[in-house]
């Protein structure tokens, strides 16, 4: 049974709001991905005004959820709508039409050119001179403190960046792996590397699905850390699935949880010029990030807001910071 205007309303009128092929396209790409306005006008061939006249009856009927991201309106299809079997005819008719004319299979370019503004950003970023970075005692009192955790073999730092994050992350674990696909972003950490006399590192030029990483890793990290990396993702889902796969496993000795996802990210807010760093979303909610983690095979998914005094002296230090920690789990049989 349909949630909103369509549970009260004749069925006549469902008909109606499906009977035009745009509207068959345009469910059947927001089933498929999250896309904003713009991104399904270029894959139905259509303008923007047209696409969001075809989006209102949809929304209206609660087909479809649009939210506000900044100046962007995302599109995706209502869970509850795909119950309705009417609908889900629909959706086959419209993943039909979106076969025949191409646009499904357009979508990997979509999401490609999303990471593509993120890729040429941070090449040419690293290229830059690196800031200041003194390193006082703090090091110290993590090294200490690290004594007090329970597994501490290995971290990994996912999109490590200049390896600002290696100056927490190498006192404190016997071995870390700091990685990033940005061949300019890892020589500015090898020089911080370099400077700071670390030995436990290995830095790595790689996407977080190759082999050479997954060798690097073993049988998996105590912890996995991605700091600030969520939002320049094209499917933030798809890369919290990927930090998962590299934590460890629950043990066979009984324990139920196994390595650690921790992600630092930025809550929702509606800064538009961050986009200028290739930020392709302005935060999250911390449903949004419970939701990642449980589709990542993830549990005991917490999200705390971080005090502003945390959040560092950069461009981003004004928006507000969330970390959210959870843990590999046992699979249910």
């Amino acid at each position: 049974m349909l949630d909103g205007a369509l549970a009260t309303s004749t069925r006549w009128e469902l008909y109606r709001v499906l009977a035009e092929p745009v509207r068959l396209r345009l469910l059947a790409l927001a089933a498929a991905e999250e896309l904003a306005i713009g991104e399904l006008a270029s894959l139905v061939g259509e303008s923007q005004p047209n696409v969001s006249r075809h989006l209102t009856p949809l929304k209206q009927a609660g087909l479809v959820l649009v939210r506000r991201e900044g100046t962007r309106a995302l599109v995706r299809i209502a869970e509850a709508a795909t119950e309705d079997a009417v609908v889900a005819d629909a959706l086959a008719s419209g993943r039909s039409l979106c076969e025949r004319d191409g646009s499904l299979a357009r979508l990997k370019e979509v999401l490609g050119e999303r990471d593509r503004v993120a890729r040429e950003f941070f090449a040419k970023e690293g290229s830059a001179p690196e800031a200041a970075d003194v390193l006082d005692a703090s090091a110290a009192y993590v090294a200490a403190l690290a004594r007090l955790l329970p597994d501490r073999s290995l971290a990994v730092d996912a999109g490590t960046g200049d390896g600002a994050l290696l100056d927490v992350l190498a006192p404190a674990f016997e071995r870390v792996v700091a990685v990033d696909r940005s061949g300019a972003q890892i020589e500015r950490a090898r020089a911080r590397v370099a400077r700071r006399g670390y030995s436990n590192v290995k830095l790595l030029k790689a996407e977080l699905g190759a082999s050479e990483l997954r060798d690097a890793v073993g049988q998996g990290a105590d912890v996995v850390f991605a700091s600030r990396l969520l939002h320049h993702a094209p499917r933030p889902v798809d890369l919290v699935r990927q930090l998962a796969q590299l934590a460890r496993a629950p043990a066979r000795n009984g324990a139920k949880v196994g390595g650690a996802i921790v992600v630092v990210d930025y809550a929702r807010h509606d800064d538009e010029s961050m986009r200028d760093e290739a930020d392709l979303w302005l935060g999250f909610e911390p449903a949004e990030l419970r939701r990642f983690a449980k589709d990542a095979g993830l549990g005991d998914a917490e999200v705390v807001k971080l005090p502003a005094a945390f959040c560092g002296r950069g461009k981003d230090s004004h928006l507000p910071w969330q970390v959210m920690v959870a843990r590999k789990v046992e699979k249910t049989k």
